[in-house]
């Protein structure tokens, strides 16, 4: 067996990605390495369909429920760290499954990142205070005075990007689009693996069905509501990934009153189904040559 060989298995949410990678997992003495942004969290198991305990005792599994929820993982950092995960599953002579639907994570794991310099510590927690004390939509009114171009990228609402689109362009006096135009390196194609890339199609309506299916069960089942209970009570900030999760949200809104849980459903349903057209949209023009494996 080939002793650099490394397999990339991408799809959209409730495609079948854990099950398929945890099958060539046991066919080919394989451990899984989790590219899921949300699925890095501890907090979330039900809402992420996180691989269950069967599961992940079946085979070694690396970088799941690996961060606390309040400690934001970049792109850079989720690579760096996988970068690290796959050393260690080839030193012990096994192969390296990576699965996920995080189209960003892969794209920085194969073809690298453009290198944006270090941000200013003072500037970068002056610009999350002010993000968090008047909200996205006013941060992203200033980013459209000082970068109209990132600012013309962004939808006001999403305060992550904003404030690091913020940090950049005050930090460095240049817009992080410039940043991203520079060339991209630290990527698994400038190494000597062999890389197999998969990304699994499935019929559109099968795959908004079983997006249906799978959040009606997490909700039938009773878990995922006490999930976000407990979630709450940590008392992270509302802009958080992991508090925007699919689901969180629309449940936050339900257990806070604000609709019913039939609302709540139908709701996460469909911002589910929104998502699952994105990654869909985003693997086939950013991997169009990565080979389609058909479920």
């Amino acid at each position: 067996m080939s002793n650099n060989k490394i397999i990339i298995l991408g799809g959209a949410t409730a495609s079948g990605k854990s099950s398929l990678a945890l099958k060539w997992a046991k066919e080919q003495g394989g451990e899984i390495i989790n590219a899921d942004s949300m699925q890095i969290y501890r907090e979330l198991d039900i809402l992420t369909a996180c691989p269950n305990t069967d599961e992940l005792n079946a085979v070694p599994h690396h970088l799941y429920r690996y961060l606390k929820g309040d400690d934001p993982c970049s792109a850079e950092r989720w690579r760096d760290l996988a970068r690290g995960v796959i050393d260690d599953v080839h030193c012990r002579g096994r192969v390296p499954i990576i699965v996920g639907g995080t189209g960003l994570y892969l794209k920085a794991l194969v073809n690298g990142l453009s290198k944006v310099p270090e941000i200013d510590p003072v500037i970068r927690k002056q610009v999350r205070a002010e993000v968090n004390e008047f909200g996205a939509e006013a941060s992203h009114n200033k980013l459209l005075k000082i970068d109209p171009e990132m600012a013309s990228r962004l939808a006001p609402n999403d305060s992550q990007r904003i404030a690091r689109a913020l940090e950049v362009v005050l930090s460095t006096g240049r817009s992080l689009a410039a940043w991203q135009q520079e060339p991209e390196f630290g990527g698994l194609a400038d190494e000597e693996f062999q890389i197999e890339k998969f990304v699994i199609e499935r019929d559109r309506a099968d795959l908004y069905a079983r997006c249906d299916l799978r959040f009606k069960k997490m909700i039938e089942e009773g878990q995922a509501i006490e999930e976000v209970k407990r979630l709450l009570l940590l008392g992270y900030d509302a802009n958080l990934p992991v508090m925007k999760s699919l689901g969180v949200p629309q449940l936050i809104d339900f257990i806070a009153g604000k609709s019913t849980r039939e609302q709540a459903v139908t709701l996460a349903q469909t911002a589910t189904r929104q998502f699952a057209k994105r990654q869909m949209t985003w693997f086939r023009n950013q991997f169009s040559d990565w080979e389609k494996h058909n479920l």
